[in-house]
């Protein structure tokens, strides 16, 4: 699936603070391959057609999307990147969600106003690490889980 067409209107470096994950997110559009563990909306389990990559998405207002995708649907966990803070583990970080973004293809149709966080940490780094993502708005839940295969990212 290619991202680049999302309309976020996306170019500009997010900064990460505390120094907690180097170079992740990235500026624009970045591709994590690995293992998607688990993607789950309300009572809905997405977790078997999960695609084996994960789209971190930067935008110039500082926004920071991490971006799921399951049967050619995309569901998307997003906050201000400003927020990021370290994690409770050590160099992990923990983006604050706010928005949660839905879609199929590669156009976004739906946003929904959403608590939550990701937690994640450098997924370049040469071994596995995870991204999990969970939130709540008020009529459901959104979960997922990815686990990166540590390789060089891939930009689309």
């Amino acid at each position: 699936m290619r991202f680049a067409g999302i309309a976020f209107g996306l170019t500009a470096l997010a900064a990460t603070s505390a120094g907690a994950v180097e170079n992740f997110p990235s500026q624009g559009v970045t591709v994590v391959s690995g293992k998607c563990a688990k993607l789950v909306v309300g009572k809905v389990d997405a977790s078997k057609g999960c695609k084996a990559e994960i789209a971190s998405v930067t935008g110039p207002d500082g926004s920071v999307t991490f971006i799921f995708t399951s049967g050619g649907k995309m569901l998307g966990f997003q906050g201000n990147g400003k927020g990021i803070k370290a994690g409770s583990q050590k160099g992990t970080a923990q983006l604050p969600i706010d928005v949660i973004s839905t879609g199929a293809g590669n156009k976004i149709s739906g946003k929904v106003e959403a608590k939550g966080a990701c937690t994640f940490a450098n997924p370049y780094a040469g071994k596995p690490i995870a991204i999990e993502c969970s939130a709540k708005s008020t009529e459901m839940s959104f979960n997922g889980s990815f686990t990166s295969d540590g390789k060089a990212p891939r930009h689309k």
